[in-house]
This record gives C-alpha cells, sequence and structure tokens, in this order.
C-alpha cells in the first residue's frame, strides 16, 4: 500500500512539475493558438495580395491607379493639380 501511495505521488509529481508535464501542454496549446492566429491574419494578407497579383495581371485599370498613386503619373491631356494643406503651426 505504501509503495502505490509512493508511485501515485511520483506520478502527480511528474505531472505536474516536471518539464514534460500539464503547465507544459498547456503552454504548447496557447502558442499554437497564437501560432494560428498569425497564421489567419498573414493569410488574409496574402489573399490581398494574390488578388492584386491577378488585377496586375489581368487589366490595365489596376495597373494605372498604381501609376497615378504612387508615381505621379497623368494621363496625356490631363492637367495635375496639387493641394498643398496649410499646417498647424503655420496658422
Amino acid at each position: 500500500m505504501i509503495l502505490l501511495t509512493v508511485i501515485l505521488l511520483l506520478l502527480q509529481y511528474r505531472l505536474w512539475f516536471s518539464h514534460d508535464g500539464l503547465p507544459s501542454v498547456l503552454h504548447l496549446f496557447r502558442a499554437a493558438d497564437i501560432q494560428r492566429h498569425e497564421n489567419a491574419i498573414l493569410d488574409e494578407r496574402n489573399q490581398v495580395l494574390a488578388a492584386e497579383v491577378r488585377d496586375l495581371k489581368s487589366g490595365l485599370d489596376a495597373l494605372e491607379e498604381r501609376a497615378r498613386s504612387e508615381q505621379g503619373m497623368i494621363k496625356q491631356g490631363e492637367t495635375f493639380f496639387q493641394i498643398i494643406e496649410e499646417s498647424i503651426s503655420e496658422r
């Protein structure tokens, strides 16, 4: 009976306090949840980028929009107006 009690106590100690016990398993579950959340965010970003690549490959509208917004390009015959807002410190 004493031997069984000692064995039970040793197994309980290992379950609660060893490096591969219950706290370690709970930590791994938390880390897996965090990783799943990060993967979902990255997957959403990848889907947005893939859609943008499809747009750039399939039509000129997305390419024209990028040229206008990022390069400041304009079509022939258009007039470019730049509006400069007055900053708070200049008032």
